[in-house]
């Protein structure tokens, strides 16, 4: 498993923790975090989360496709009416778990990244950071991602983030000017900052701040719900079949792997 825990002073930093590969994820650490934001449910000393990356290249790169022997092996919709996917339940809110989790960011977030960080309450980055959606470069429907995003970035932003996949990056700078982020740290700070303010709301009042947390989130749910409910057929509909995605997926970086900031 390369996911580490560490509770402090009311504090539970989650860290992924596979640099080498971008902290990536594989089938297994995806159950791993759900397991873990499971039982920090029943943890009375931990008030607040911050969940980051390790080696500050990357905060995640999503679903770990290497990790895998082919396409098949990653789960995708059977049907326009299942479900599979590996990533829908490594967030905290999808474990039912309310107390207040930041994301601190530097480096890369891209694809299934996005499942963590449209459920934390907010997200600290650095100016450095880079945030995009590969999914249509690679004949994938930006689904479930898309819409934890739209919940966060004005439309046009994540229109064209989901939009323009490998082609185009969202710098951090832009990501704070558009709201997505709540504050730029200096490199390597994004972890500091983000525990300063989890440290902050692990001093009050437990249920006064996961009422809050429910409060907040339960003024977004009915659209995000409803949203979410269209996503399977979406998917099963409009993805390539898993070994054409593999074929693209291959192809990575080919060209030069040009893309440009925004």
């Amino acid at each position: 498993m390369s996911i580490g825990l560490e509770c402090r002073d009311g504090v539970a930093t989650v860290t992924l923790d596979r640099p080498e590969k971008y902290n990536a994820l594989g089938l297994d650490d995806a159950r791993a975090l759900s397991r873990m934001w499971r039982e920090l449910r029943t943890d009375r000393a931990v008030r607040a989360a911050v969940v980051t990356g390790a080696g500050g290249r990357a905060f995640c790169t999503g679903v770990d496709r290497s990790a895998v022997a082919d396409a098949e092996a990653v789960p995708q919709p059977t049907s326009p009416f299942a479900i599979e996917d590996p990533l829908l339940s490594i967030g905290p809110k999808s474990n039912d778990l309310w107390i207040p989790v930041l994301a601190a960011v530097e480096g890369m977030a891209c694809g299934g990244a996005f499942y963590l960080l449209s459920e934390a309450e907010f997200l600290v980055a650095t100016e450095e950071s880079a945030f995009f959606d590969p999914h249509t470069t690679y004949g994938m429907v930006s689904a479930y991602e898309a819409m934890g995003m739209a919940q966060r970035m004005p439309f046009g932003e994540v229109a064209r983030m989901a939009l323009m996949g490998t082609a185009e990056r969202i710098s951090g700078r832009r990501a704070y000017e558009t709201g997505l982020v709540s504050e730029l740290a200096p490199v390597g700070g994004a972890l500091d900052a983000a525990l300063d303010c989890a440290r902050t709301l692990a001093s009050y009042p437990p249920e006064a701040v996961q009422g809050t947390v429910r409060a907040v989130w339960a003024a977004r749910e009915a659209a995000r719900s409803q949203a979410m409910a269209q996503a399977a057929p979406l998917i099963a509909l409009g993805n390539l079949p898993p070994a054409r995605q593999a074929e693209l997926f291959a192809g990575r970086g080919r060209g030069g792997g040009a893309f440009r900031t925004r």
